[in-house]
């Protein structure tokens, strides 16, 4: 593994985040204040990032993204992540990979809408019953004909607010297995405003404001087969071919906000005189910087390290869940020493830090939580031996 970056990727890392400090960091104050994304702001800055090149760059050139290799990827994710999440996530978009799965038409009404960002996703899993044990789902989708009619409810659901179709995932039968019976869960494709299919806002959240969460309600809602998004009954093969890689995208934005959060603290420290030296002369503060540099480096190698596999066709899941976990829990530490050396006027809006340390709260529960990667790691590491 080779860490001198290659001249496309140092352009690459500037372009986004000369676009991230130019373009998105002066909205952030407004979009913390009001929890809102104007429709204008949003339109206006996604018509930026297009023109710079960096929308839906986490597609492959066959879809007309940017194809980049995954290492380049999570770099432009970590800059990415140094902003409000709902100017980077809602303006910079990137599609969910699991589009590359559409066949025939469903690529040109989805997949390349989406990547041109005529269009946008949401992906819909979790329910209130339902939600590290995927396979609890009660979302039903019963086969009448070729048709599918689907009933149930799904919360959580980011950004299906502005979203124009959602990939929705839901229990379309048994199967008998060792272990007893076990669902078989099918992907389907469905448009916003379809009939039996309503979109509500979901709850009030700590963090991301901006980015919306919604529960979604299908009430025998009637979708064709065309709709079915890969086979019938493999929509956890689907779900796994594509959607691995979304913890290293949750890694690499959680090590950009640490960066940010860290070079706050580390200005602070030379600029906040007390007792007549500067607070970084003081062991109390100076080992916390070291710590927090420490943990950050920690976490940025292991999403490297992952990101590489992942390129090289080695990557394990344990691979994914270290990089996830370690960035997540490393984002936290970090948030919270950055406030404690600012002391008091850490926590004040006046400063990104209390939303980074707000922010930083959600990302050891989505896309698994911290207790799910363990589990992914310890078992990884028994396996082999019978455990």
């Amino acid at each position: 593994m080779d860490f001198a970056l290659t001249d496309e990727q140092r352009m690459i890392v500037k372009t986004t985040r000369d676009f991230v400090e130019n373009e998105l960091f002066p909205h952030e104050a407004e979009v913390e204040r009001t929890g809102e994304l104007r429709k204008d702001l949003y339109e206006e800055l996604k018509a930026k990032a297009i023109e710079a090149g960096l929308y839906a760059a986490n597609m492959p050139e066959e879809a007309g993204g940017a194809g980049l290799d995954t290492q380049t990827w999570v770099m432009y994710e970590r800059e990415l992540g140094r902003a409000n999440y709902a100017l980077h996530w809602n303006c910079v978009a990137r599609p969910s990979n699991i589009l590359m799965a559409c066949e025939g038409e469903q690529r040109e009404k989805y997949l390349f809408p989406a990547v041109r960002g005529e269009k946008s996703d949401c992906l819909a899993m979790t329910e209130p019953g339902a939600g590290s044990d995927v396979r609890g789902m009660k979302c039903a989708a019963v086969q009448q004909g070729d048709d599918f009619v689907i009933n149930g409810v799904k919360h959580f659901i980011s950004h299906a607010d502005v979203a124009d179709f959602v990939i929705l995932f839901a229990a379309s039968g048994e199967e008998n297995t060792p272990r007893g019976k076990k669902k078989l869960i099918t992907a389907f494709l469905v448009d916003k405003g379809h009939p039996g299919f309503v979109v509500r806002y979901g709850y009030r959240n700590v963090s991301h404001r901006g980015y919306n969460n919604c529960i979604l309600e299908f009430t025998d809602c009637r979708l064709p087969k065309s709709a079915v998004l890969g086979e019938v009954h493999k929509g956890f093969e689907v779900a796994n071919s594509w959607l691995g890689a979304t913890r290293l995208q949750v890694a690499a934005t959680c090590i950009g906000r640490a960066e940010r959060a860290l070079e706050h603290a580390k200005q602070w420290a030379v600029d906040r005189v007390q007792f007549g030296q500067q607070i970084g002369k003081f062991q109390g503060v100076s080992f916390k910087l070291a710590d927090m540099a420490l943990e950050y480096k920690a976490a940025w190698l292991l999403t490297l390290e992952a990101a590489w596999k992942y390129d090289q066709g080695t990557v394990e899941d344990m691979d994914m869940a270290m990089a996830k976990l370690k960035a997540t829990e490393m984002l936290a530490m970090v948030a919270d020493e950055a406030i404690q050396i600012h002391g008091g006027m850490g926590v004040m809006e006046e400063l990104p830090l209390e939303r980074i340390w707000r922010d930083a709260r959600i990302e050891r529960i989505w896309e698994g939580t911290s207790e799910i990667q363990r589990h992914i790691i310890s078992r990884a590491l028994l396996r082999p031996l019978g455990g």
